[in-house]
């Protein structure tokens, strides 16, 4: 029997098939932010009516261009998720200019209604809630009162992560410091382990990250008898005494959103942001190490976080020049836009943007 009136034809829409396209700028299986990605990738293939391609270890070059226009034309491919942050300027822009009709979900970028395609979108998650969740964490088991970071770029989002890492920390003790070293790329591992060897010689004995990776850095802390929150996904298993707990990726909540629009006709989602409360962003698990302590204040923040009660940049917050960077008496909400164009590093942080 052929669907009859408006409840049928949505129903027909909403089972429309469609082809994504997902590139990516490293290995699925780097125990990180591509594994993320492929792991929600995956959850999104079983839908029905959906057929999905992709692409690994795209670099954010003319590759990435190569890589979804290829996509769209050999593969039919009508929705793409081009998941680096380097792809989007000038990547996902030339791409979009050459093909107006697909959609291209590009995961960090700033999308500006005033300059960028109705069928360009950034959608991307308040991480750095879980950062700061870790950083409550470190700020308890850390005995040494210094705390690291290794980073890839300081661009926003990084900056975000760190600076919420470490007021996380120092709201336990605020004598705890955060020594943070920049590799320069996305995924440096000799720089990464060179940089966790460095500051566990300095005395830091709690680590974190923002690289593709965590592996190496992860790895790296174990040996040296330090303990490590993750990042991206959860790498509990690589190092299961020292991985106290993590921030991980829910992509699976912003590509339904993403791909149902699609399926339906519905305008493509230009900017979607989400944090702990939203389903996009998530901790793992405790490790056995992490004190009854430690669990209860960082439950107590995640709790008032998720009933969106808690803001982690706000009163009088000064950055590591002692410049105050966020007024006295006021706070920033986490979908406020001048936190996606953080450029400072927050007071107890030791390093330079």
């Amino acid at each position: 029997m052929a669907f009859g009136g408006a409840s049928g034809l949505a129903v027909a829409q909403a089972e429309k098939s469609i082809i994504i396209g997902m590139v990516y700028v490293g290995p699925r299986d780097d125990f990180g932010y591509n594994q993320a990605h492929y792991e929600a990738a995956q959850e999104i293939r079983k839908l029905p009516g959906i057929k999905m391609v992709g692409e690994e270890n795209v670099p954010e070059t003319q590759a990435a261009q190569k890589s979804m226009q290829g996509m769209i034309s050999q593969d039919g491919a009508t929705l793409l998720f081009p998941t680096s942050f380097g792809y989007f300027n000038p990547h996902v822009l030339e791409v979009a200019k050459k093909n107006p009709t697909t959609r291209i979900a590009h995961c960090g970028g700033l999308w500006d209604e005033s300059k960028h395609p109705k069928m360009v979108g950034s959608y991307f998650g308040y991480i750095e809630e879980c950062q700061y969740l870790n950083g409550v964490i470190a700020g308890h088991m850390s005995k040494s009162k210094k705390i690291g970071f290794i980073a890839a770029k300081p661009i926003p989002q990084v900056l975000r992560n760190i600076n919420a890492f470490t007021l996380g920390a120092r709201s336990v003790n605020p004598d705890i410091t955060c020594s943070v070293v920049f590799t320069g790329d996305w995924s440096m591992p000799v720089k990464e382990a060179e940089a966790t060897n460095s500051l566990a010689d300095q005395g830091v004995d709690v680590f974190t990250m923002h690289v593709d990776s965590p592996k190496v850095i992860v790895e790296t802390a174990a040996r040296r008898g330090k303990f490590v929150c993750g990042y991206h996904a959860s790498q509990a298993k690589l190092a299961p005494n020292a991985y106290l707990t993590g921030a991980e990726w829910n992509w699976v909540t912003p590509y339904k959103q993403i791909v149902e629009a699609a399926r339906t006709g519905k305008p493509h989602p230009n900017f979607l942001r989400g944090g702990l409360k939203e389903g996009y962003v998530k901790t793992s698990a405790y490790g056995p190490m992490v004190t009854e302590g430690a669990r209860k204040q960082a439950d107590e923040v995640k709790a008032l976080m998720l009933k969106d009660q808690f803001s982690i940049f706000k009163d009088g917050l000064k950055d590591n020049t002692g410049k105050v960077v966020v007024p006295k008496g006021t706070s920033i909400h986490q979908t406020d836009i001048v936190l996606e164009q953080m450029n400072y590093l927050v007071e107890g942080v030791i390093g330079k943007v």
